[in-house]
């Protein structure tokens, strides 16, 4: 596949693409439209044309797409055709949600590691993982060859998780602490912020 200057708007809509494909092959269709896509979250089949585009042909125009094929297709331009080791950093409330969410390994992503520096949590078990000291985590996680980490630490502590796995040789990590990370340009990092959301909805509650 021809690489490209691609939005990352476009590479954003990837993954809703791929959740709506799901949805709609688990009510037994096999066959989509763009404008059947498009509609499913408020935008235009020409604008799903256009992000498709951008990755090749996967269509004939006037019979829709194969599902199944699109889905294999998004799953390979995400690099998702196969499963990600994940490493999990903090293990108390969310931590613990996430550890025991089988929706990440159903998506392709296995935590593999759960690290915390609380001695009362060491040693535990947390979805199916031992909670391991966060002293030993850069040198197990570039062991491993990691490439991908979750944060889910007080706000204090997030920056210096966030170097450690830096150093560790993680190149992408989700947030959840509220805080901005300072990263090096070529490490990927997206926050996850519940609050934000909540705020930016209430807007339109008048």
């Amino acid at each position: 596949m021809v690489e490209k200057n691609i939005p990352d708007i476009v590479i954003s809509r990837l993954p809703i693409y791929l959740q709506t494909l799901h949805q709609i092959e688990k009510q037994g269709e096999t066959i989509i439209s763009s404008r059947e896509l498009g509609e499913l979250f408020g935008i235009t089949a020409a604008q799903v044309r256009k992000d498709l585009s951008f990755f090749g042909e996967f269509g004939k125009q006037g019979s829709g797409y194969n599902i199944d094929f699109l889905k294999s297709q998004i799953r390979a331009i995400l690099n998702i055709d196969r499963t990600w080791d994940v490493a999990l950093i903090g293990a108390g409330d969310l931590g613990n949600a996430i550890a025991r969410y089988p929706g990440f390994l159903e998506r392709g992503f296995s935590i593999e590691y759960v690290f915390d520096s609380d001695l009362t949590k060491i040693g535990k078990l947390v979805g199916g993982h031992i909670v391991m000291p966060s002293d030993t985590m850069v040198e197990t996680i570039r062991a491993a060859e990691i490439q991908i980490a979750m944060i889910t630490v007080p706000s204090r502590a997030a920056q210096q998780v966030a170097d450690d796995l830096v150093r560790a040789g993680v190149r992408a990590i989700l947030n959840y602490a509220p805080v901005p990370l300072n990263v090096p340009e070529n490490i990927r990092v997206e926050t996850v912020n519940p609050i934000i959301q909540l705020e930016h909805m209430t807007y339109y509650i008048k």
